[in-house]
């Protein structure tokens, strides 16, 4: 059964991305506050608070009560707290995170097969996808930094587009809302969704136009709300993130001067080349099929939102997780176009050998379900048509590779329209190349590193990171460098350890004099903080491969 081969194919990506971010966990790879802030919420919410992370109120000056609600408005995450009254630590949000990710394989699976009409080629094709989208670098550079909200991206935006495609609007509007309490500025993201349903000339939903507009509008007006409003009450400042100061001091600022000055507002986007670049990339990995697809700019408002910024070069790049919010438009898009591709290249063929001409449309219109009948009549109604002679005991819903779709016409009937090019010879070549790119670029990006014996390993650094941590006592307030943060997250207040004076009087502070730290400006200003400790009554209780603790009796222990 197809259900059995997409479970395993989930359940294999789940593992694959499950066990490379323990390994990096457990190597002291990890070297960002982030899973820090991540573990700190969660387990806020886990008893019941608003999701408040010391280490990220205290780096940040937004006090030691502050909720990652005032940074990003993430309530998504509250679903997650159940998990940490089973496992409480970092450990569960990395495992977490790796089965959301492959959690957008099964909607993947159906959209594919059923954009390729179905039969054995479109479930190769289907399957081919999947490997590829499981395996791609965006998820891979996501999965290599910690955890971040990210990681419900993928699989509510495949739900999303799946059940449009199918003309399940209700679901899809769901769905599309569940996106929006991933991040505030997913709302860009369900707006391009809703220009993506305007332009579209082959409509799967009633008044689809019409849910477009609302959609495209609905989402940006979220997104300025979220913003100006939710993060402020939350104690944060709707401005933190700014970094279009170049072009603008505000929404409308922007959006003027990208009127007034279009081609260099496109010069912004590609300047400097490391922008272009991670775009090269997202594009080549899906071997450029997304540009064949109007669905493609459902992903130009994140990718604007990135690239036009002059603060965070971070936005820029091909690591970190930025990409893995918007890998699955990229996928489907691509998806879009090999199917396109597919149909061009069957017309084609008939049309230079005579044979018989296509239907009108890229897609034979099909009729939308009643309304009133509701997404539940219209499963039933298909269930039923599956249910042939040769069943026995009770009805029941089709198994995944037998539920047809009347969205696209039979594909025995289509392959007989060209004797030269069948219906999805060119879509399964597509499929196969992508797999070829993915498996091209797989030792090039985060996931090669798995490749190598020694990524199992612990370095000399991660052993002496291992040795320094043992040294704190369990239960207490430190100041931790963000090399060895994230180990002592699941027992111990975690602060950050900065170039000012010591917060919240901590006695225990584990440093790094060897390696640079993103708080400090140089090496040598670690030392010379070190040193500052040292005078202040601080004592060096172990010292090893550049890792130092310091200890002082004296000082005012805080919670």
């Amino acid at each position: 059964m197809h259900l059995g081969g997409v479970a395993a194919l989930t359940a294999l990506i789940a593992a694959i991305y499950s066990g490379f971010s323990l390994v990096i966990y457990a190597t002291y790879r990890e070297s960002s506050y982030d899973l820090v802030y991540f573990d700190q919420a969660v387990r806020s919410y886990a008893h019941f608070h608003l999701g408040v992370s010391i280490a990220k109120g205290q780096l940040n000056g937004f006090g030691a009560h502050f909720s990652l609600l005032g940074d990003h408005f993430s309530p998504v995450l509250v679903v997650l707290a159940p998990l940490y009254w089973i496992y409480d630590g970092p450990q569960t949000l990395l495992i977490a995170q790796a089965v959301l990710f492959a959690l957008a394989i099964p909607p993947l699976w159906i959209f594919t097969r059923r954009a390729f009409g179905g039969g054995t080629k479109a479930t190769t094709a289907a399957y081919l996808i999947c490997i590829a989208y499981g395996l791609s670098w965006p998820l891979a550079s996501a999965a290599a930094f910690a955890f971040h909200e990210a990681a419900f991206a993928p699989v509510l935006t495949a739900i999303a587009l799946e059940r449009l495609q199918g003309g399940r609007l209700r679901s899809a509007l769901v769905a599309l809302a569940g996106l929006l309490l991933v991040k505030e500025d997913m709302g860009l993201l369900v707006g391009g969704i809703g220009i993506y349903l305007v332009i579209s000339v082959a409509p799967t939903i009633r008044r689809q136009r019409l849910v477009g507009i609302g959609l495209a509008a609905g989402g940006l007006a979220y997104t300025v709300f979220a913003t100006y409003v939710l993060i402020p009450a939350f104690g944060g400042r709707a401005g933190y993130y700014w970094a279009y100061a170049d072009i603008g001091n505000n929404v409308p600022q922007v959006a003027a001067h990208i009127i007034r000055h279009p081609l260099g507002s496109v010069r912004t986007m590609v300047k400097p080349r490391v922008k272009l670049q991670t775009m090269k990339w997202l594009l080549a990995v899906f071997c450029f099929l997304p540009l064949l697809s109007p669905l493609v700019l459902a992903a130009l408002p994140l990718i604007a939102e990135r690239m036009l910024n002059s603060k965070y070069p971070n936005w820029w790049v091909t690591h970190f997780q930025y990409n893995a919010f918007i890998v699955v438009i990229l996928v489907f898009a691509a998806v879009d176009g090999a199917a396109r591709l597919d149909r061009w290249a069957g017309w084609a063929w008939d049309r230079a050998t005579g044979g018989a001409q296509p239907p009108a449309g890229a897609v034979p219109a099909d009729p939308l379900p009643d309304e009133a009948a509701g997404a539940e009549t219209a499963l039933a109604e298909t269930a039923l048509a599956q249910t042939g002679p040769a069943q026995t005991g009770p009805a029941e819903i089709p198994p995944l590779e037998t539920v047809p779709d009347k969205t696209v016409p039979d594909e025995r009937a289509r392959g007989q329209r060209g004797r030269g090019v069948r219906t999805g010879v060119v879509a399964l070549g597509c499929c196969l190349a992508i797999v070829a790119a993915t498996l091209y670029t797989l030792p090039r990006f985060a996931l090669g590193e798995a490749l190598h014996a020694k990524f199992y390993s612990p370095t000399p650094a991660a052993q002496a990171a291992a040795a320094a941590d043992a040294v704190v006592p369990k239960g207490v307030p430190v100041q931790a460098a963000t090399d060895v943060a994230a180990e002592l997250s699941s027992r111990d207040t975690v602060l950050g350890w900065g170039s000012k004076q010591p917060a919240l009087g901590s006695a225990w502070i584990v440093a790094d004099v060897q390696r640079h730290l993103m708080t400090f400006t140089s090496v040598l200003a670690q030392r010379e903080r070190v040193a500052l400790l040292s005078r202040s009554g601080y004592k060096i209780v172990f010292e090893r491969d550049g890792f130092v603790v310091l200890h002082r009796a004296s000082a005012r222990a805080s919670a």
